[in-house]
């Protein structure tokens, strides 16, 4: 090809294409990360919702503004590095649902200023895990992230099930009109997931949203006004710009130990979703240089983040997939995405029509979700041996992490005497599940199934 072929094309990485051309798959990004990075701060505000450390609605809307700018932020820095900060890859950031269980767990404990104090300290831990990643991504092959990741999942459920039946302490909880909504979002989810093509599918989420909007909408009309709150919407303003400390941030010893387990967890699953993007999109393994730059990039974006009063970023797998999957890297492309993000995060009336979606929409469409980060877990687990050495891992990590805090009178004492322990080890199944799985992995020996099956057969001589 020309060179100016080859500077106005889709599939090179510094390729300026028109906004005509560019605009398609910048829009496909959109959708695809838009729920999912409004979402988390939703969950939060609503788990909150009642207890001493409930927000204000417009500060609930604040947080879902402030997530829109640092995921565009953070997206722009992927895109075009600053100094060390970034991979100078086509990576959309957003707010992560894998942070969601720790801190829901530092929120009901401490609130909102020690969630963002957590963030900020772990965002200096990814910084450090990003700059020295070769030295320590050994001790984390998939059947130690994998497990993690399916924890993360398992953990979610009792979450979106909740929401599904109209959310915790709402005077609604457990109606039918709740279940038939969150039925008819998941379904529309599911067919589009399973039957739609192009945007339809990129955009299943959103569409079964809108879905469960459009549902509520004619219950709230016909059978049970008040199914829906549009004060939101009324009360928000048209316009916002990013405040510094909105939230004081409060540095907990506890919380902040669980979220720098979590983002040494989280900096390590970056690895695989970088190198999806590098080999889906330019047929080339990452580079040490970008896998180091885009876990600096999201501990920067995240101490920011904690700054502004903003929840905690990662690496979006849906957007690398849809790089996968089109092949178009340009970063002209991704940085047209940003600008989009960066618009929506002026607009606090966005932020109030999302708080208007009903806790049932919301567990519809997120129980899907929950269910492919759990067996996006699975994938990662299965890529290795099921060995009886990694059975055992995966076996005992998610037993611990699952049964210890399934079961609060196990851990009363601990609780009573050493609160700070308690709540390190016992404020979400994925501490626990990490913490195992992480030393068995090195304890251990490592031992293939060829090896096991010549051990049983030197027995049976």
């Amino acid at each position: 090809m020309s060179e100016n072929s080859v500077s106005n094309s889709l599939f090179d990485l510094n390729g300026k294409p028109s906004i005509q051309r560019s605009f398609p798959i910048a829009l496909q990004h959109l959708l695809a990360m838009i729920v999912g990075n409004t979402l988390p701060a939703l969950v939060l505000a609503n788990t909150l919702k009642g207890t001493e450390f409930a927000v204000s609605s417009n500060e609930s809307v604040y947080i879902i503004q402030a997530g829109m700018f640092i995921a565009a932020i953070a997206t722009m820095l992927q895109l075009y590095p600053v100094y060390k900060v970034g991979a100078k890859l086509p990576v959309v950031m957003g707010v992560s649902f894998a942070y969601i269980p720790i801190l829901i767990e530092i929120g009901l404990k401490y609130g909102y200023g020690a969630v963002f104090g957590a963030e900020i300290a772990g965002g200096f831990v990814a910084i450090i895990v990003g700059l020295f990643i070769g030295r320590i991504r050994k001790y984390f092959p998939p059947i130690v992230s994998g497990t993690v990741v399916l924890t993360i999942g398992l953990s979610l459920y009792p979450v979106a099930i909740n929401y599904m039946a109209g959310g915790a302490g709402s005077p609604l909880y457990g109606t039918k009109w709740n279940w038939i909504v969150a039925i008819i979002t998941l379904a529309v989810v599911l067919l589009c997931n399973m039957f739609g093509k192009g945007i339809v599918k990129l955009a299943a989420i959103l569409i079964g949203i809108v879905a469960g909007y459009i549902a509520s909408l004619i219950i709230n009309s016909t059978v049970l006004p008040g199914f829906m709150n549009f004060s939101n919407v009324v009360s928000a303003e048209w316009f916002t710009y990013p405040h510094i400390m909105p939230f004081k941030p409060e540095f907990k010893f506890s919380a902040v130990i669980v979220m720098s387990i979590m983002y040494i967890v989280n900096s390590v699953q970056a690895v695989g979703d970088i190198s999806s993007t590098t080999i889906g999109g330019l047929d080339r393994e990452p580079t040490d240089s970008e896998i180091s730059g885009s876990i600096v990039c999201n501990g920067v974006s995240s101490v920011i983040g904690g700054l502004i009063g903003a929840l905690p970023t990662a690496t979006y797998s849906q957007n690398v997939g849809i790089v996968s999957m089109t092949k178009v890297v340009a970063r002209r492309v991704l940085a047209l995405t940003s600008a989009m993000i960066l618009i929506a995060g002026f607009i606090p009336k966005f932020g109030g029509l999302m708080m208007s979606i009903p806790q049932c929409v919301i567990g519809g469409a997120t129980i899907s979700v929950f269910a492919q980060i759990t067996m996006n877990g699975m994938k990662l687990i299965t890529s290795e041996e099921l060995s009886i050495r990694n059975s055992t891992i995966v076996g005992l990590g998610v037993a611990l992490g699952m049964g210890i805090t399934q079961v609060p009178a196990s851990t009363e004492v601990l609780k009573a005497t050493y609160p700070t322990l308690h709540m390190i080890f016992t404020s979400s199944p994925v501490i626990i599940a990490t913490m195992v799985v992480f030393f068995l992995n090195i304890i251990l020996p490592n031992k293939s199934l060829a090896e096991e099956q010549a051990e049983r057969d030197e027995m049976e001589q």
